[in-house]
């Protein structure tokens, strides 16, 4: 385990901590062996589950798919609960997108959670009905985020049917929804489209 690594973990923990600044956490760091650091890293993904998962994201081989699936559910949960009606949580939704973001190394994987939540929105207003304006805003809001992301990760080609898919099933939704879904779909993927 190396000391830059460390250091990393420490950083992005302690970040929000207006009283503690970098240079004192670094000068504190470096007082420590690399024992006291192990003992501390393994303390920090006792207390923060996030740690421990960044960290099991670049050790245990297939830890990233169970991640991507864990926070899948997370956002479906907030649309289809087991129990009950959706929730409907944009906080949470973000929450679960950032935090995996902090832990994935594929681009592929986070490009699926984003379309994955714009799916569930699509799919959760044909179940239920006509939602309200500031439910369409935020699905799409989270549909260009998601274009714009798999654009610039030229990842197009695995996505685009996913998108087009999206843009169909939202066919005929009101609030202009179904309008815009198609704006932003062909503003990003038209030329794929003409091929």
């Amino acid at each position: 385990m190396t000391t830059e690594v460390i250091y990393y973990i420490y950083i992005e923990v302690l970040i929000n901590m207006k009283q503690l600044k970098i240079g004192d956490l670094k000068k504190y760091l470096s007082s420590k062996n690399q024992t006291e650091l192990i003992k501390e890293v393994l303390e920090l993904c006792k207390i923060f589950p996030n740690v421990k998962e960044y960290y099991a994201s670049n050790i245990v081989p297939d830890f990233e798919q169970e991640a991507l699936d864990k926070y899948k559910k997370i956002i479906e949960n907030e649309f289809f609960p087991a129990r009950g009606f959706g929730k409907l949580r944009y906080s949470e939704m973000n929450k679960a997108l950032n935090s995996f973001k902090k832990i994935s190394k594929s681009t592929t994987h986070i490009a699926d959670l984003m379309i994955s939540c714009v799916e569930f929105g699509v799919q959760f207003t044909n179940a239920y009905g006509d939602i309200d304006e500031r439910f369409y805003n935020k699905i799409l809001t989270m549909y260009e985020d998601a274009a714009v992301y798999v654009v610039r990760a030229t990842l197009e080609d695995v996505f685009q049917v996913r998108f087009r898919n999206v843009m169909n099933e939202g066919d005929g939704i009101g609030w202009g929804f179904s309008e815009a879904l198609a704006e932003i779909y062909y503003s990003y993927f038209e030329e794929q489209e003409e091929e």
